[in-house]
């Protein structure tokens, strides 16, 4: 599992995509370049200027007041640096373990098919967005059933119902599109702070 640079370096050490605060910020948020190339030398900048040591979770707090600031496209680039639900593949440490990757208990492939359809009914409903949930130790199964409810998908272990085509997109940058990418950086800082506890740290 990935360590957490001390956090004095972090507020002391120059700003750069190999910087302590980088690395913090990509065990926190993963990685992505919206994440190094723009937030880093933002939030370097907003630690700077404080006089006093911050905590973990003040760090993440800052973190999300920048990203707020941001144009909706690159809050949406943002949270895509998230993995989807349900992949396997190139997932970080931390990422495996929250999704439940790693359990003793393997994800059903039936399950791991639905997620997979549902986030392509997801990214169809909502253009440009990927699905962010704070898992909080549920199993995927729960995860997909929370997707359909909120897509207002009947129950269902398909893998093709319904069609992706059939669901309708909503407004990019509309009221609804809006308010999902809020919940979904709302939800990437739960994530950020959960982490905090897997490694020890607060």
């Amino acid at each position: 599992m990935s360590a957490l640079p001390a956090i004095e370096d972090i507020q002391t050490e120059p700003s750069g995509p190999s910087s302590p605060l980088a690395v913090a910020l990509e065990v926190l948020f993963e990685r992505s370049p919206i994440l190094i190339n723009v937030l880093e030398p933002q939030l370097s900048a907003v630690l700077k200027s404080k006089s006093s040591v911050i905590s973990y979770t003040d760090l993440i707090n800052d973190a999300l007041e920048e990203i707020e600031k941001w144009d909706v496209t690159a809050q949406s680039e943002f949270i895509s640096g998230h993995p989807r639900i349900g992949e396997s593949k190139n997932l970080s440490t931390l990422s495996a373990s929250e999704q439940g990757a790693q359990g003793l208990k393997p994800t059903p492939p039936e399950v791991l098919a639905r997620l997979q359809h549902l986030n392509a009914c997801y990214e169809r409903k909502y253009p440009g967005l990927r699905y962010i949930t704070f898992v909080n130790g549920r199993n995927r199964a729960a995860i997909a059933e929370e997707m359909e409810s909120m897509l207002g998908i009947s129950h269902s272990l398909s893998d093709v119902d319904p069609e992706v085509e059939s669901i309708s997109p909503i407004d990019v940058e509309g009221d609804e599109w809006r308010k999902e990418l809020s919940r979904a950086v709302y939800d990437v800082g739960q994530i950020a702070k959960s982490r905090l506890g897997a490694l020890g740290v607060h």
